[in-house]
């Protein structure tokens, strides 16, 4: 039983569609939170809007309402169930806890006599009122920047008069930093201002004096009931204060922090999280400390709930923060709970590690057409990857791996910057891309002094890149034949991969990865265990690294591994990496009910990412987690290791799919669609012919690899033309051009950015309507799970369309051709498992614009939509468990299903808003309506020409 047994029923509630500032974080933690309460015998009542979520599936909570996120839904969700005790509002991000604060200010709480728990509205407001914040810290001793409050344009300007530039403004009751941003001077002060007060809800802006240069810190916490506190993770943010800690790279445990001043600021902390309120949960609390030796700690902020941080300090110590925290509510104690990795030592045993962790965020600027690449204190990063290692080196490397930019790691891959004066820009005004460009500016022979002042990154991380690359300029110096074995195991214990070691020695990746076969320097994997090895883990979540050989007394020499490898049946699962337009949630759902599925057929589960957002990365979604990046050579060795009877690539997006010609080169076996079929599909000449042999109609088309070639088709195929490059995902590089000049720019541009590709040139039907269907085939049969309808015409990207379940304007003639295209289609590429295939329709011809024999981003909405698990039965189709005809198909819809996208365009100033062929959507919601006269539809559907871009 709990410990308030009054709490029998809990109302959940989640962060809604993803956006920049509050990814699928909110996801994990939610899911957590789910299985803890469901643990103690607890009903669950979720309420979350988005779709593509582990969290809103039927098995998490005992009520699901998939609902808009507001006051009214709140309501209604309250007069179906009298019987809920308690909102836990912690677990959905700010959208949640603003949710939960707007109730409470309407009375509604109070009105159904629910109680709020994991934390109090006291505290919340006191947080987030920037204000009372700063006088409650004053009250407590706690130092914090010169800073005061505005709540009107003239109360900024004197303040600003005061202070004196440069300056920092936050808006309050924001997320992600929204409003947020550095002032420099006073011709940028009035806009900046106007702006914060704008996006500021209760109009209020809090201005401090800039500590530029000061490092930053983040520490997580947990409180209980009883007033215990444990801090979980130490971060240090390796960029210094000015860039918003969603963009930084963050390093943990803490770096360059003395234990003298660790310890002051963990008594500050706990200090702080006391004093803000009498709650039991999890809080995230921000730093900043002098760069001198002085080493002075100011407070900048404190969340009293989970936040991004905390999905990352679960992820990096083993300790699930949500888990605990949704316990803690319930009114337990830290020192009654177990620790969930060891299941011997409690949840108040503070967690130690004996390994690095590295943060990298993950941009998307390409999809933001004319936005501030520049990074401040506003977040512009719509994912992250974490790297884990035995040094920060190490972790560094495997983190820059995880990116999926087209880099092999840190330097060593022929795509160096060699421009002195881009390179001095980037590092003044922090770039993307600075973890590259730092070491490309000691390459070039930049002192570390001079990096240090421009970007005032402390030394000791600098030191770290200098090594790194002197280490690089020594192997260098070598070939294949003669490196020796110590240099090559310290390249691998730094994190170098096999690509940049054979770009080093001018030779080939397999003579690397040959060499140190036959030198025996191979990876061994260590186990994430929350208390440095003191005591046995029993939780499988491992990492890799490299050692030196052990002696034995008996002369035997050997690396220690602590993944022990069983005998049964086994199946990896390869996940999505890092979120990305494109490429989101929805795969790590896809991934998550891959592994269920295998489970249920009585294999041993293997999952391999890198992403520390997701549920496919906790510790007890697989029998065994590899956080390592999904990046080849990280992969093989996994796979060498375990022996599993074979790979599923078709679930985790292009990220997985990107492996399956190497794994099939390589002799490992596909699970489901083998990679000649997958192929088939992208390459299009071969896809035509299979549409003409079928009689199937397409888009008139050709494939053009110059400008000049381009030309010529165009006098064939007639403007408007449809440019697109083969093998990518989320329509990147698409473009509709209508004329001649157009087309020879874009060319040009695609083949720059992509050398070598096939452009794929369509004649666009102008005017025509989208349609798109996904399908489980298993060879034979052929069952079609949803096809949607988009209200924009054709011409926009599918992620981009409010889809619609089932289709509201299509006659019986298209939707049998339809149907008809799509189960040729599946057959003819011999699909085993999903499908998703995008029709153009005109004049009630159905053309095929592509097919994809893989998970799609709409198959969570559909299974969410119609109530069916269709990647749990894709999966054992895949895994040839079951055949199409074993299931009893029985969705259950009742009038439409629409899926929304959601933009994160308010992040970016000045920005090109149209929407076009190339996805620019960061999330979705899924709307349910009664019927076509429904008011919400009718707007949808009167605006769907507005944002098409040519």
């Amino acid at each position: 039983m709990p410990k308030n047994p009054k709490l029998k029923s809990i109302l959940i509630i989640g962060s809604g569609p993803i956006v920049i500032g509050q990814a699928c974080e909110f996801d994990y933690s939610g899911t957590q939170a789910l299985r803890s309460l469901r643990e103690d015998g607890i009903e669950t009542i979720l309420i979350n809007s988005n779709p593509a979520t582990i969290m809103t599936d039927p098995s998490m909570a005992d009520h699901v309402y998939l609902l808009p996120l507001n006051t009214k839904s709140i309501i209604k969700i309250l007069k179906e169930h009298p019987q809920i005790d308690a909102v836990l509002p912690t677990m959905g991000g700010q959208t949640a806890l603003n949710l939960c604060i707007e109730a409470d200010e309407k009375g509604i709480w109070k009105d159904f006599n629910v109680d709020i728990i994991g934390v109090d509205i006291a505290a919340i407001n006191i947080t987030e009122d920037r204000e009372q914040f700063r006088e409650l810290m004053l009250k407590i001793g706690i130092p914090m920047a010169p800073q005061a409050t505005a709540t009107s344009y003239l109360k900024g300007k004197e303040i600003a008069q005061e202070f004196g530039f440069p300056l920092v403004i936050r808006a309050s009751f924001t997320l992600g930093g929204a409003g947020a941003s550095f002032v420099h001077s006073e011709e940028q002060f009035d806009e900046l201002l106007t702006r914060g007060l704008e996006i500021s809800p209760i109009h209020e802006v809090m201005i401090d004096k800039a500590l530029l240069g000061w490092k930053e810190y983040e520490l997580e916490l947990l409180r209980d009931s009883n007033d215990n506190v444990v801090i979980i993770c130490s971060i240090e943010n390796m960029d210094p204060m000015g860039i918003h800690t969603g963009d930084s790279i963050t390093v943990a445990p803490a770096m360059t922090l003395s234990d003298k001043t660790y310890q002051k600021m963990r008594d500050m902390a706990i200090h702080m999280m006391r004093s803000i309120g009498d709650f039991a949960g999890g809080c995230n609390v921000q730093f900043a400390v002098s760069p001198d030796e002085n080493e002075d700690i100011i407070a900048i902020e404190i969340n009293p709930r989970v936040s991004r941080s905390s999905a990352l300090a679960s992820k990096a110590t083993g300790y699930p923060i949500a888990k605990i925290a949704a316990k803690l509510a319930l009114g337990y104690h830290l020192d009654e709970l177990q620790n969930q990795i060891t299941k011997s030592t409690s949840a108040l045993f503070e967690p130690t590690l004996d390994y690095v962790i590295v943060k990298i965020p993950r941009w998307n600027f390409d999809k933001f057409e004319g936005s501030d690449r520049t990074l401040g204190i506003q977040m512009k990063s719509v994912g992250e990857v974490m790297g884990i290692g035995r040094s920060f080196q190490e972790a560094l490397h495997k983190a820059t791996q995880s990116l999926e930019i087209k880099r092999n790691g840190l330097g060593a891959d022929g795509k160096e910057n060699k421009n002195y004066d881009q390179i001095i820009e980037k590092l003044t005004y922090a770039s993307w891309d600075r973890v590259f460009i730092i070491y490309d500016a000691i390459a070039m022979g930049i002192p570390l002094s001079r990096i240090h002042e421009i970007t005032k990154i402390d030394m000791w991380f600098l030191k770290q890149y200098e090594e790194l690359f002197l280490l690089q300029k020594e192997i260098s110096t070598y070939t294949i034949d003669t490196i020796q074995k110590d240099l090559l195991l310290e390249a691998k214990q730094k994190g170098y991969g096999d690509r940049q070691i054979a770009h080093m020695l001018k030779c080939l990746e397999s003579q690397v990865y040959n060499k140190r076969e036959e030198f025996g320097v191979n990876r061994v994997y260590k186990l994430v265990d929350t208390c440095a090895a003191e005591f046995k883990a029993k939780t499988p979540y491992y990492y890799s690294t490299f050692e030196s050989d052990m002696e034995t007394a008996d002369g035997k020499r050997y690396a220690d591994n602590e993944s022990v490898v069983s005998d049964k049946r086994k199946i990896i699962v390869l996940g999505s990496g890092p979120n990305r337009i494109g490429q989101g949630i929805e795969f790590d759902y896809c991934c998550v009910h891959g592994v269920l599925a295998a489970a249920e057929c009585g294999y041993e589960t293997i999952m391999i990412n890198c992403n520390p957002e997701t549920v496919s990365t906790d510790f007890d979604t697989a029998d065994k987690l590899y956080f390592e990046p999904v990046f080849w050579e990280h992969i093989y060795d996994i796979i060498k290791h375990e022996k599993p009877e074979g790979v599923i690539v078709q679930l985790g997006g292009q990220t997985a799919l990107k492996l399956a010609e190497k794994l099939t080169k390589w002799g490992v076996k596909i699970i489901g669609t083998s990679f000649e079929s997958l192929d088939l599909a992208e390459d299009r000449g071969h896809f035509s012919n299979l549409l003409k042999e079928n009689n199937i109609p397409y888009p008139q088309f050709d494939i053009a690899t110059t400008a000049d070639e381009a030309s010529a088709i165009a006098d064939v195929l007639d403007f408007p033309i449809l440019v697109r490059p083969s093998y990518v995902l989320g329509g990147q590089g698409m473009k509709i051009v209508i004329n001649k000049p157009d087309l020879e720019k874009h060319v040009v541009d695609l083949l720059s950015q992509m050398p070598g590709n096939q452009l794929l040139l369509d004649h666009y039907l102008e005017g025509a309507i989208e349609a798109e269907a996904d399908a489980i085939c298993d060879g034979e049969d052929v069952y079609i799970i949803g096809i949607m309808e988009h209200i924009e015409p054709c011409g926009i990207h599918s992620g981009d369309s409010n889809a619609m379940l089932p289709p509201f304007n299509l006659g019986d003639l298209v939707m049998q051709q339809i149907k008809d295209h799509t189960k040729k289609i599946a057959l003819a590429l011999k699909t085993v498992g999903l499908i998703n295939i995008q029709f153009a329709i005109k004049d009630d011809i159905v053309y095929i614009i592509e097919a994809n024999p893989r998970a799609s981003r709409t198959v969570p909405f559909i299974a969410k939509a119609y109530g069916e698990p269709y990647v749990n039965y894709a999966t054992k189709v895949m895994l040839g468990e079951k055949k199409v005809k074993d299931f009893k198909f029985n969705p259950q819809l009742k009038g439409y299903a629409i899926k929304q996208p959601v933009f994160s365009f308010n992040k970016f100033h000045n920005v090109n808003k149209k929407l076009g062929p190339e996805m620019k959507s960061t999330g979705e919601s899924i709307l349910f309506i009664d019927s076509l006269k429904d008011d919400e539809f009718y707007e949808l559907y009167s605006r769907r020409k507005m944002y098409l871009n040519k």
